[in-house]
């Protein structure tokens, strides 16, 4: 297993389909052992979800979208948020990813927490922001707010993901 340098993953962004679609500015987000995703959407959580033993069983709690003002930015009082990227991403049977917080976001007082994104899943993901900084945190439209990295599988994977995840929110041209 090994970590896609910057030059596989700007080769990868040329794939059918690409590793990554939908991002703002490729000399920005494009990093030495990853790739910047931005914020699209953050929406407050309304509601009470539940996990059980099958999928059936599963209930997202409600969100309710928040905001951004004349200029762009939203104010966040302590607490957690789910955020959704403007980057899609289509990861091939030997690739998997996982998403760490900005060091600005950190330093901030505040958390990005997120899942595996595995082999073979396409989409544009959602993750979590928890801000525990009790003055909150100000984020704009289209901030970087967490890094993703890939890695590649010593073997492609027989089994991609085929959850109930699998091309979420991404839209038609």
């Amino acid at each position: 297993m090994g970590v896609l340098s910057s030059q596989q993953i700007r080769a990868m962004l040329s794939d059918t389909p690409p590793l990554i679609a939908g991002f703002l500015d490729i000399d920005e987000q494009l990093q030495a052992n990853g790739f910047d995703m931005t914020l699209e959407s953050i929406a407050a959580f309304t509601g009470a979800g539940r996990i059980g033993v099958s999928n059936s069983d599963r209930i997202l709690a409600g969100t309710q979208d928040l905001p951004f003002d004349a200029d762009g930015w939203v104010h966040l009082e302590p607490g957690v948020y789910a955020v959704r990227l403007n980057e899609t991403v289509a990861l091939p049977r030997h690739v998997m990813a996982l998403a760490k917080p900005r060091s600005t976001l950190l330093r901030n007082g505040a958390a990005a927490h997120n899942a595996v994104w595995d082999a073979g899943y396409t989409g544009r993901s959602q993750i979590q922001v928890a801000v525990y900084n009790p003055h909150g945190l100000t984020l704009a439209r289209n901030a970087r707010i967490v890094q993703m990295v890939f890695f590649t599988l010593d073997d492609a994977t027989e089994t991609p993901y085929a959850g109930i995840y699998q091309g979420e929110a991404v839209t038609s041209p």
